[in-house]
């Protein structure tokens, strides 16, 4: 009897819990970050794992049901069978209100724009004496749209705006060498907007070294057209070093008595 049972506990130990939880089967995860959803099924089988998605949120520059992360995480050794908890790109981007621009200045209209994670498209200049350099109307597309219509975040909105008179063409500004924070204010400043930044991550001190449309003698733009700009890193501040107190420079050698 006694034999019986060792037999049974060694076998229960050494042969029946192995095989149950699959102690002996150890796979490395592979990486399916960067994939689409179909694309990782049958990566995933291959390796004898399965998948679920633990969240989703939207990436304008990936395209949808993309895998943003994974865990365990690529190069992870684990069980057969386990699961991969995945979060993927979302199929639709989140809304905001369309907020009222009517009456801002371009500045508050962008700005305003911004806050709400949209961007500002074409200025669309019209003739208004009683309203000059302020908000007549919001579009996208063409077509105006109300304050407080749900639209995709990112969305370029094209403001009409009042002007006292023909919007005639201008030299093209130089902002080679400048910062971002002066730029700005210079294409405020002349009624034009400003385009796609890139990288867009570097900051007001960051330093324009390409501008499109470049500035070249004779080329023209016009209030409301864009300029796109692209930046180096921002320029390091020289040290200035105080000079040090009169008394504490040593006297010449020979004048010490």
């Amino acid at each position: 009897m006694a034999v019986l049972v060792i037999v049974f506990v060694l076998g229960f130990f050494f042969l029946y819990l192995p095989s149950s939880t699959n102690h002996n089967d150890i796979v490395e995860v592979p990486k399916i970050t960067g994939m689409k959803l179909d694309q990782i099924v049958d990566i995933l089988e291959e390796h004898d794992l399965r998948y679920e998605v633990q969240d989703s949120d939207y990436v304008s520059k990936l395209p949808p049901l993309t895998v943003i992360t994974q865990y365990p995480a690529a190069g992870s050794q684990v069980k057969e069978d386990r699961k991969i908890f995945i979060t993927v790109v979302a199929q639709n981007p989140p809304t905001v209100e369309m907020p009222d621009l009517k009456d801002f200045s371009l500045r508050s209209a962008q700005e305003t724009l911004e806050n709400f994670e949209l961007s500002l498209g074409k200025v669309i200049y019209q003739p208004d004496s009683l309203h000059p350099n302020s908000v007549l109307g919001q579009q996208i597309n063409g077509k105006a749209v109300e304050p407080g219509t749900r639209i995709a975040k990112h969305t370029q909105v094209d403001i009409v705006l009042g002007s006292l008179g023909d919007n005639k063409p201008f030299a093209v500004p130089n902002l080679i060498g400048r910062t971002m924070g002066e730029a700005e204010s210079i294409l405020m400043g002349l009624g034009l907007v400003k385009g796609t930044i890139t990288p867009d991550t570097l900051g007001a001190n960051a330093t324009i070294n390409k501008q499109v449309p470049g500035y070249v003698k004779g080329s023209t733009i016009r209030k409301g057209e864009r300029i796109n700009l692209w930046l180096s890193p921002p320029k390091p501040r020289p040290v200035k070093v105080a000079p040090a107190p009169v008394d504490s420079i040593p006297a010449p050698a020979d004048s010490v008595q």
